[in-house]
């Protein structure tokens, strides 16, 4: 495909009209876009390559100019808005498994309080637009907790599960850590003991 019939192309997920749900609402005020829906209100500044247009509660995005870098812009700018209206809407969740013994986690108000086997426990701070609740769950007899994270915002939602994830990473031996729900670790087999 040549350079010329690139620029021809729109992007594939760019062009594709955005349905609006019903009860959310939007605001458009030139490259700053505002949802607001059941589960929150998030707005977001998009690239100025593109325009947002809405009619019959279908958002569209245009491209103010026939460049690659516009091409790009809305792409992106139609996957964000998008998400914006899925979380304004429905909201999204996360789930993180505490593999390990003596593991616990408790939450009061927007403050993660942590016990991951070091010294000391852990306290973090959720951002204000993350609601999360601790559930034990039992799996063969061994009992684990569970927290689950929800948030309309999915980037900020993201960023806040990886960095609890961060604090213990499941290490590769014995599995323990923090991990997602559902997420495969793969374990090495232990060194031997004595040599042959």
């Amino acid at each position: 495909m040549t350079e010329t019939q690139m620029q021809v192309a729109e992007s594939r997920v760019g062009k594709r009209p955005l349905p609006v749900p019903a009860g959310v609402e939007i605001k458009i005020d030139g490259r700053k876009v505002s949802v607001k829906g059941p589960k929150g209100q998030i707005e977001r500044v998009l690239p100025e390559e593109v325009t947002v247009v809405m009619k019959d509660q279908v958002i569209t995005v245009a491209l103010r100019e026939d460049t690659r870098k516009a091409k790009q812009a809305q792409g992106l700018a139609r996957a964000l808005l998008g998400g914006m209206v899925e979380g304004a809407a429905k909201g999204y969740q996360v789930s993180l498994d505490l593999v390990g013994v003596g593991y616990r986690a408790e939450v009061k108000g927007q403050q993660l309080n942590l016990a991951l086997g070091y010294s000391h426990p852990i306290q973090y701070q959720l951002p204000a637009s993350v609601a999360a609740r601790v559930e034990i769950i039992d799996e063969g007899g061994i009992k684990k907790p569970r927290l689950h994270l929800s948030s309309f915002n999915k980037e900020v939602l993201g960023q806040t599960a990886a960095r609890i994830r961060s604090f213990r990473k499941p290490e590769p031996y014995k599995g323990k850590g923090v991990r997602y729900t559902g997420e495969k670790v793969r374990e090495k087999a232990g060194k031997s003991g004595g040599k042959k």
